[in-house]
């Protein structure tokens, strides 16, 4: 499954809100990680009625909240999105940080192996972006948990639409004489783009101006 993305979270509060006692189960069981047997007793269902229930939840969650908390940003929010983070964590065209996640899952019967990750345990990965407030406007997840981050990367939505040069707004400026447009942040894990761009590999020799720019990168990821 791969959606994309924004929020301000009001839409998810004023949702929770109207939830009958049936979502708000599926809520706590998401929040919480409660078991099942727990979240019986507290919504007074037994355990297959709750496990329904997140069942249901999730699957109308996708249909109805996805498609309105997460999606591509346009023109207008790429900007608002650059311009937050330029004045939280002092850094110019940022529009994102981008990271993976492993969740557990139980082995299935086929292909167990694939799932198995580096960690010594079974996941799925679940890809995302956020921007400086943390909100996600990007995921992509369900792939392997053996598969490397960047490889989950190249397989994704984002990477086939930023690749081809016009998924960002053409919006630069002049960084240190260079014309830079927005770009996202990561880690180690990802190939170097011109939209991607990581801290410099510390080899004791960084100038100040490099170990500067690392603090700034590393602290707003």
């Amino acid at each position: 499954m791969q959606q994309n993305a924004s929020s301000d979270g009001e839409t998810g509060h004023n949702l929770l809100q109207m939830c009958t006692a049936k979502e708000e189960s599926g809520v706590w069981k998401l929040a919480t990680g409660s078991e099942y047997r727990t979240v019986g007793h507290l919504f007074r269902g037994s355990v297959t009625t709750m496990f329904q229930c997140l069942q249901e939840f999730v699957a109308a969650a996708e249909i109805l909240l996805v498609p309105e908390l997460i999606c591509f940003p346009d023109q207008e929010k790429f900007a608002k999105m650059a311009a937050y983070t330029e004045r939280r964590w002092g850094i110019p065209q940022c529009v994102g940080a981008i990271d993976g996640s492993h969740i557990p899952i139980i082995a299935p019967q086929e292909y167990h192996c694939e799932y198995f990750n580096r960690k010594g345990w079974h996941s799925i990965i679940l890809q995302g972006v956020v921007d400086g407030k943390g909100l996600f406007w990007n995921v992509f997840v369900g792939l392997p948990g053996s598969i490397h981050d960047a490889r989950v990367l190249r397989l994704s939505q984002l990477w086939e639409l930023a690749s081809r040069g016009n998924f960002f707004p053409a919006s630069t400026r002049n960084i240190g004489g260079v014309k830079a447009g927005y770009y996202i942040l990561r880690d180690s894990a990802y190939p170097l783009q011109n939209w991607l761009l990581k801290p410099f590999n510390d080899t004791g020799r960084l100038s100040a101006e490099q170990q500067i720019y690392n603090k700034k990168i590393c602290r707003a990821r």
